[in-house]
């Protein structure tokens, strides 16, 4: 199958893709905020460049878009029918990545968490993911809290 929009189309809106601030980001961020927790955002010190950060707690957190970083299982993360070897490999590095950083942060003492943007998708569900998330964040945090 070919692509119904010409390149140039298709680069104006891939371009209009953000890493940064996205709905599923501001969702949880509005959430966990709510539930007093405070963060940094997009720590450029910490390997990958976490989402969220949360220095007292020694945790961080990823907000990963199901079609970039080949959610398992999620019905967003589908493989274009074009250019398939292209995107195969692209996922496969991305995936690649995110181990990587997993390990990187890992290796420095702090917790991991990833929230998929799928369990993002409505405000209940967020709420519901934020909740998890909370307590997640708080417990075995290791400050005696």
């Amino acid at each position: 199958m070919t692509d119904f929009l010409s390149p140039a189309e298709r680069s104006e809106r891939m371009s209009r893709i953000r890493s940064k601030d996205t709905q599923p980001e501001l969702s949880l961020r509005k959430v966990l905020h709510g539930h007093g927790l405070r963060y940094r955002l997009h720590a450029t010190n910490l390997p990958g460049k976490p989402d969220l950060v949360f220095p007292r707690y020694k945790a961080v957190v990823f907000v990963h878009g199901c079609f970039w970083h080949n959610h398992t299982g999620c019905k967003t993360a589908t493989t274009p029918k074009s250019n398939t070897t292209f995107w195969l490999a692209k996922f496969e590095k991305n995936v690649a990545r995110d181990e990587f950083v997993r390990a990187e942060l890992e290796a420095r003492g702090w917790r991991v968490f990833v929230v998929w943007e799928c369990e993002l998708a409505s405000m209940a569900k967020a709420n519901a993911t934020g909740e998890r998330l909370y307590t997640l964040i708080r417990q075995s945090s290791g400050n005696g809290e």
